[in-house]
């Protein structure tokens, strides 16, 4: 197929793009650098079957016009601004980029008749009240204007699946780290807290370190992601995909330091947007994909580290 990733130099877009690769596909990728990296692709460009990057804005109607003159088969729309307290302080940013940005896309997809695979977020979701966690009929509750512009986001995909007849997907990952992530404080907590670790940092805790998380790891992520794009079982559908398991970030921070002196609790910047259980309930993308995790917690907190430390890209 012919296929375009959006944000496919950011974290989990590098990985998405390499697998569409190994997959056989040509591979286009549209990223404005502002939270990817050129970097992130370097082995991946050699290869045949990628054809293109772009350096180019999802709000930029000129760039998208000319991109999509090459008939994709599938987009992977993953360009996005993620960071949750920048929503906060900069909503109006958040709301353009996620959501205008999108139907940006949607507009092109309708009239070249592409499918999307539209990435959200965990963060729509109000937590999780029982042990057998959040499945896609859990109710949603926008506490930040990243979740809220994700969820505007993805009414319009759907509306277009049900007006138009575009094949649309929206997934829903559960929080994705692994290698390429950036360990600075727009990372995620498992890379940060191993940047942290390697430098003989203390590791910071916002709040009281109660609050849990599913982490998902990047290889899983990214063949979740692929896989949605390959599916008409998945059109007009919402999708979970995580480990199943949870983990406080107060325990994660003692499994990766290994000595509770290295831990600091410090006040929460956004507790108001906080989530205190996050738990995926994946079986719907069990039972419609076939799709469950390969890699557990333990190994995937040592691949990432060991990418930490042989990597100049942190």
């Amino acid at each position: 197929m012919k296929v375009l990733v959006t944000g496919g130099a950011g974290f989990i877009g590098r990985w998405v793009v390499d697998l569409l690769i190994k997959d056989g596909h040509q591979v286009w990728v549209l990223d404005d650098l502002s939270n990817g990296r050129v970097e992130n692709l370097q082995e991946i460009k050699t290869g045949k079957n990628f054809v293109e990057f772009v350096e180019g804005d999802i709000k930029d109607t000129q760039v998208l016009r000319e991109l999509f003159r090459n008939k994709f088969d599938v987009c992977y729309h993953l360009a996005a601004s993620i960071n949750v307290q920048d929503s906060i302080d900069l909503p109006k940013k958040t709301f353009d980029n996620d959501v205008i940005g999108t139907f940006n896309i949607l507009e092109q997809c309708k009239h070249h008749q592409v499918k999307m695979v539209f990435m959200s977020t965990c963060m729509v979701y109000e937590m999780a009240k029982s042990k057998d966690g959040i499945t896609e009929q859990n109710p949603v509750k926008p506490a930040s204007p990243y979740a809220g512009s994700k969820l505007a986001a993805e009414n319009m995909v759907l509306s277009y699946y049900y007006a138009y007849g575009l094949p649309v997907t929206i997934i829903r990952p559960f929080n994705t780290y692994g290698p390429y992530q950036k360990t600075g404080g727009e990372g995620g907590v498992v890379a940060v807290f191993l940047k942290n670790k390697l430098a003989n940092k203390p590791l910071q805790i916002y709040g009281d370190g109660l609050q849990t998380r599913d982490l998902l790891y990047v290889e899983d992520c990214a063949r979740f992601v692929v896989t949605a794009g390959y599916s008409d079982q998945v059109n007009g559908e919402i999708v979970n995909a995580g480990l199943g398991m949870d983990v406080s970030i107060k325990e994660l921070a003692k499994l990766i330091s290994g000595d509770h002196s290295r831990i600091k609790y410090v006040e929460h910047i956004h507790p108001q947007s906080e989530i205190q259980k996050l738990l995926c309930d994946s079986s719907k993308a069990n039972k419609l994909l076939g799709w469950h995790p390969d890699f557990d917690l333990e190994t995937g907190i040592r691949k990432t580290e060991e990418w930490i430390k042989s990597t100049t890209l942190i």
